[in-house]
């Protein structure tokens, strides 16, 4: 038996290092310490629930799994992202209803100037087409 031309010079797979991180912290640490950095960057806008303001993050700076964790309904994991951790038990006292939820968000929106629905798409063609 003659082995195979294409298993002779099948390369190797090389081992790469794990990267490092700037700081070993377990996760519920690592958590805070960016919730820390970004209040210290006043990275948080105020919306008001029920009478009441609270601090979030802006939409435009939410990462994509807390968008994708919004859009699955996990509310929970969604909310302790992006709510102040000093204004989480407010809201979670507050508990809010779908439509005051959706209202608390737009204005969030809003008040960072960014639009939340959805995109209208590209525009009509300025030129006409012609017809053959």
């Amino acid at each position: 038996m003659t082995s195979s031309p294409r298993t002779s010079t099948r390369k190797t797979s090389t081992v790469r290092p794990a990267r490092e991180t700037a700081v070993d912290l377990p996760e519920e640490e690592l958590d805070a310490a960016a919730a820390q950095e970004l209040e210290a960057e006043g990275h948080y806008i105020t919306a008001e629930l029920d009478g009441e303001d609270i601090r979030i993050v802006p939409p435009g700076a939410w990462r994509q799994s807390w968008q994708t964790a919004l859009a699955a309904g996990n509310l929970v994991y969604f909310v302790e992202h992006v709510i102040h951790p000093d204004d989480l038990d407010l809201y979670f006292e507050i508990d809010p209803t779908n439509d005051e939820f959706d209202a608390f968000i737009t204005e969030a929106g809003r008040r960072a100037g960014e639009s939340l629905g959805k995109s209208r798409g590209p525009g009509a063609s300025p030129r006409r087409m012609r017809r053959r």
